[in-house]
């Protein structure tokens, strides 16, 4: 399986948000070849800190591949009989315009000066790049956690185009639960004085980043995962004194390390507040009119049974409101212990339902 990486250049562009760019970055990664009437494009949608990058060798300097069991020949999303794209998303550090980059109007990297954007925003602009690739209708688009929801504004803004969304372990909202956990995440990164209010240099603050993803990573896994993987195993020391160490921390420490190796901390603040500005009935006159956008589309709501980030009951209402409203919608669950991160772990049943969506 052939992978290329490339990106779009967009100029001159205007999202719903009312941000504008002189100069837009589009990343990208595409995975098969475009048939002759071009109906078998696939469009994927990453999440939080995932990249373009769905499969592929381990190459240095690049984002790992994440979804490999999935995408690929002979695979649910098979890149022998679909031509598969997945866009970097915007404000994520692996290649499309960031907080990272400069902005060309006074070359100054943008930090905290790159404008708050939404999923719709998001999608808006995967939407341009695919028009400027010369792609117009997709044959799907899905996506899983933040990726889902940019994947449903896909579907909702540009029905015309998106015949079928798959909505992988996310609503058709956020929920306030889950933009009280952004907002501590967010205040872990700006508390630590290495942030210097987004204008540092190299590591930035880590310990703030580190601690964000730490918490991030609870939301992410379910109880009963952390009880048959740990329970009150210790991993060093005695806990009777600071130098030990439980299992659940010492593995919660290592995401925290991780992430500040590959992630940058401005962009994880853009990424979780776009998170929060999801919903499909702003601007749109609520939840029913935007759901008749996707009137006589195909949905399926894929929940997952011990997601406490987003539960399975919010993919199912999503699932409702959609039927209600005339859009061909049917929900299916992973059973899994593994909580929100199933769609990135339980690759079989993830396959199956997947297999049968795009038949």
């Amino acid at each position: 399986m052939k992978e290329e990486l490339s990106s779009v250049i967009l100029k001159d562009i205007t999202l719903p948000s009312g941000a504008h760019f002189d100069t837009l970055t589009q990343a990208y990664a595409r995975y098969g070849e475009i048939s002759a009437d071009g109906g078998n494009v696939i469009l994927v949608c990453h999440a939080l800190t995932g990249s373009h990058r769905l499969a592929g060798e381990k190459r240095e300097g690049l984002p790992e591949p994440w979804w490999e069991p999935i995408v690929g020949d002979g695979h649910a999303v098979d890149t022998r009989k679909y031509c598969v794209i997945c866009f970097n998303n915007l404000a994520s550090p692996y290649g499309s315009t960031s907080p990272l980059s400069k902005n060309p109007a006074d070359g100054r990297r943008w930090a905290m000066r790159f404008p708050i954007l939404s999923p719709r925003d998001t999608a808006f602009a995967q939407r341009a790049a695919l028009t400027a690739m010369g792609i117009k209708n997709l044959y799907a688009v899905i996506g899983g956690s933040l990726g889902g929801m940019i994947s449903l504004e896909h579907a909702v803004s540009f029905p015309q185009n998106t015949p079928r969304c798959a909505l992988i372990a996310a609503p058709d909202r956020l929920y306030p639960q889950a933009i009280a956990f952004n907002s501590v995440q967010r205040q872990s990164i700006m508390g630590d004085p290495e942030w210097k209010n987004g204008d540092y240099e190299g590591a930035g603050p880590a310990n703030g980043l580190a601690a964000a993803r730490m918490l991030a990573m609870i939301t992410y896994r379910s109880e009963q995962s952390f009880t048959s993987r740990y329970m009150r195993e210790v991993a060093r020391g005695t806990t009777n004194d600071w130098s030990g160490e439980f299992q659940v921390e010492s593995y919660l420490h290592h995401h925290g390390e991780a992430i500040v190796k590959r992630f940058d901390a401005n962009c994880y603040l853009y990424l979780t507040r776009m998170m929060d500005l999801h919903d499909i009935g702003t601007g749109r006159g609520g939840l029913d009119a935007a759901w008749r956008n996707f009137s006589g589309g195909r949905l399926l709501g894929l929940g997952i049974s011990s997601d406490m980030l987003f539960p399975n009951w919010q993919v199912e209402e999503a699932v409702r409101a959609a039927a209600k409203n005339g859009v061909c919608a049917y929900y299916e669950e992973i059973e899994s212990d593994n909580g929100h991160d199933a769609f990135l772990i339980d690759f079989d049943q993830v396959d199956d339902y997947l297999r049968s969506f795009l038949r």
